[in-house]
């Protein structure tokens, strides 16, 4: 194995996997919200929502391009750059991806045309039901895509088959109501919410600041700072819910995101504030809120948090397991019908993946010393440091973006969008916050899996294609260069799209510089 093929296949898909993921949190919540402003002007019938939800449904389709483009060269990349992990799990993890284009990648597809090009073809609600229906699309197609992902993380309903050499699904109804995939679907997608929300009242911000098309900008700002507010405080709470969700399947990544180096009596404390050393493993000028870790890791004042110092003695102790499964593995290659090597493979199976990290160190970990297991055995612990502050610049963003909706709901429920100008610059200035937080969401996500491409089953060294540096630098630089192109078009086309605004030139209610014509008196 080649050290440098491993880092920069996992350089490749980290940056498509964070580039894709610009343009799909605002793609999940801007269909929500065409919804929203659509069902408004079925029930109320006034133009001025249908000229906003035809203006948001522009920068909508602008975004959804490239997020079709981009996904679709992350779903090829597991056949190129990571094989064997498709070998390897491709029975399960496959399952999801081909539902997600089937129902959900399709469903969009079809509806999408006519919600641009049936406006004058289809009855008011004949259209906000195909609007529905690409909304529905997409959020399901976030659904089997965070399935798949929610299996890596928490590999339930699949066993591995020494027949085959291979995982094999057991229980697809695990699969799919995998407790960590449906805590990532709903958190997700709210932070996809919380997304769209800030882009339309940063624009609407934007408009009211200049004069221009405050009729739309008013009601624009309404809907985000309403559908903002629930959003943001889904997002707290249920992120609340992925942590509880950690304590039972991903200790490990929890441990790290607190950088709790040793359990601590309960209840356990929340650090607010530190400086992780990995070296001599131990935070510097922790400040430490009682009490509260253990209030949202186990929903009790009696139950532990398990620090990394114990969970890397329970890792050297299913890493010994793992290589007794190891070992029954290799004599049932040999002899199917072996009965004592069936029964010791079934006894030790749930370790075998643990076995599979020596391999990083010696080709038969039947032949690992006691010291190179426990050496091994910190190979578990993820990057604490960027564990750490990941997750604390992320939660500070999520709860200003609770303070930034319930001022913008305050505001519009007094009317009051146009006379505090402070705030309407914030919410512009507040556009970016969303996309940091979700990214360094994701970096929680995978990197406080590593060093595991499916936790507990396979490690990510053994996951990857047999490429040469040359090739994945050819395409890494060739992505680099094809999809920062393709970012400048879509910014610059939606740019364009809000400097001409929600309305067509013929039917601009704007008054034109220079004098007022005079309205002919009519009886």
């Amino acid at each position: 194995m080649d050290p440098a093929v491993i880092d920069l296949s996992r350089l490749q898909f980290a940056l498509t996997a964070l580039y894709h993921f610009l343009f799909v949190p605002l793609t999940l919540g801007l269909s929500m919200l065409l919804v929203i402003m659509e069902s408004l002007y079925v029930m109320t019938g006034r133009e001025v929502w249908r000229t906003t939800t035809r203006f948001w449904g522009r920068i909508f389709g602008i975004n959804f391009v490239l997020g079709v483009a981009t996904g679709l060269t992350m779903e090829f990349q597991f056949g190129t750059n990571w094989s064997y992990f498709s070998h390897y799990v491709g029975d399960i993890f496959g399952a999801p991806l081909a539902i997600e284009g089937l129902m959900a990648f399709f469903l969009e597809a079809t509806f999408v045309g006519l919600m641009f090009f049936g406006w004058d073809r289809l009855t008011r609600l004949g259209h906000l039901i195909v609007t529905f229906m690409v909304a529905l699309g997409t959020n399901l197609s976030a659904l089997w895509i965070l399935v798949a992902n929610g299996w890596m993380q928490n590999p339930a309903g699949a066993d591995f088959n020494p027949a085959t050499m291979r995982m094999e699904v057991t229980d697809f109804g695990a699969v799919l109501f995998n407790p960590i995939a449906q805590a990532k679907f709903v958190h997700t997608v709210s932070a996809g919410y919380v997304c769209a929300s800030v882009v339309v009242l940063g624009v609407s911000a934007y408009y009211l600041l200049r004069g221009r098309f405050t009729e739309v900008a008013k009601r624009s700002m309404t809907v985000a700072a309403a559908f903002g507010l629930a959003s943001s405080l889904s997002v707290v709470v249920l992120g609340d819910e992925s942590g509880y969700a950690l304590t039972d399947n991903q200790k490990m990544k929890l441990a790290a995101i607190e950088a709790a180096w040793h359990t601590a009596p309960a209840p356990a404390g929340l650090t607010l504030i530190g400086i992780p050393d990995t070296a001599n493993r131990t935070t510097h000028y922790q400040v430490e809120v009682p009490w509260v870790l253990g209030l949202i890791a186990t929903r009790s004042l009696d139950k532990e948090v398990t620090g990394m110092s114990e969970l890397v003695l329970k890792a050297q102790e299913r890493i010994t397991s793992g290589v007794i499964a190891y070992d029954a593995v290799e004599r049932l290659k040999a002899n199917p019908d072996d009965i004592a090597a069936r029964g010791q493979f079934e006894l030790h199976k749930r370790d075998l993946g643990y076995a599979l990290l020596l391999k990083r160190h010696v080709a038969d970990p039947r032949q690992a010393s006691p010291q190179l297991i426990s050496t091994t055995a910190w190979d578990v612990v993820p990057n604490v440091p960027l564990m750490f502050w990941s997750f604390r610049v992320m939660a500070a963003i999520g709860f200003f973006m609770i303070g930034l909706f319930g001022l913008a709901f305050a505001l519009c429920s007094l009317r009051l969008h146009t006379q505090t100008r402070w705030f309407l610059k914030l919410a512009v200035f507040a556009i970016p916050l969303p996309w940091i937080a979700i990214e360094l969401g994701w970096i929680l996500a995978e990197m406080g899996r590593q060093p595991w491409a499916i936790d507990g089953v396979l490690p990510t060294f053994l996951a990857t294609s047999s490429l040469s540096r040359g090739a994945l630098w050819t395409t890494i630089v060739g992505f680099t260069l094809l999809y920062g192109t393709m970012a400048v078009i879509e910014v610059r086309l939606i740019l364009a799209s809000i400097r001409k605004g929600p309305y067509e030139h013929d039917e601009d209610p704007q008054p034109a510089p220079g004098p007022i014509p005079a309205e002919p008196i009519v009886a």
